[in-house]
């Protein structure tokens, strides 16, 4: 299990989660390029993400972009084109239409709540954005990558709750409180491919593969 936590740690270069993650940029990087030959001060909203992300995968690219960082906590950010801010992915209506040239998110949306709230969160990247780009797990990937355990997407929120209460799984430590056990197992809800096409109608979808199964989505629409 330890060997399998490795290798979804993106801050290792060796792990499969990094290689993942690094042709995920550069599949962004490719599509950018098909519609702006210059991605010089390119503004991009990365909804739920934070600088380390960029400087560890895309540090050149990056560097030509100004970035707004969208939190629910300011994160770090000591970059001059980069600027962490708090906002709800729900509702950036502090935003207006179209105000950033690219909306980016990576990993998010499963942790915004129930599907009412990740519609919600799907409409508004389809709107602040002229662009988006998207990623998040597949739910019928056989290994749930948060907890990093065999098909716990699918099981009763009473077995989650006693696994949580009682092993170390993936980066979370066992937690003995019930409550917050409880709290911790509803707070992912992974998407299919078929939700995904419902939040996101117009969007192109691409599956990234592991041993030729589907282990996330990307769904992105650069029609500018």
């Amino acid at each position: 299990m330890s060997r399998l936590v490795k290798e979804l740690d993106f801050k290792s270069q060796k792990s499969i989660s990094y290689k993942l993650r690094r042709k995920r940029m550069q599949l962004l990087e490719r599509l950018l390029e098909g519609v702006c030959h210059d991605s010089n001060g390119l503004k991009i909203i990365d909804i739920g993400g934070t600088q380390a992300f960029w400087d560890c995968l895309a540090p050149d690219f990056i560097s030509r972009c100004t970035v707004t960082l969208l939190n629910l906590k300011i994160t770090a950010a000591n970059r001059d084109n980069f600027i962490s801010i708090l906002g709800d992915a729900t509702n950036m209506s502090e935003f207006g239409d179209k105000t950033f040239d690219l909306a980016f998110s990576n990993s998010v949306i499963e942790h915004i709540g129930d599907f009412e709230a990740q519609k919600k969160m799907a409409m508004e990247v389809q709107r602040v954005g002229k662009m988006y780009f998207l990623q998040t797990p597949n739910k019928h990937f056989p290994v749930e990558p948060h907890f990093i355990f065999p098909f716990f997407q699918y099981l009763p929120l009473c077995i989650k709750v006693f696994l949580i209460s009682h092993f170390n799984l993936g980066p979370y430590k066992r937690i003995t409180d019930k409550d917050k056990a409880k709290a911790l197992g509803q707070s992912i809800r992974l998407l299919t491919k078929k939700e995904l096409k419902k939040l996101f109608p117009s969007a192109n979808i691409y599956e990234e593969k592991v041993l030729g199964l589907t282990k996330s989505f990307i769904v992105y629409d650069f029609r500018v």
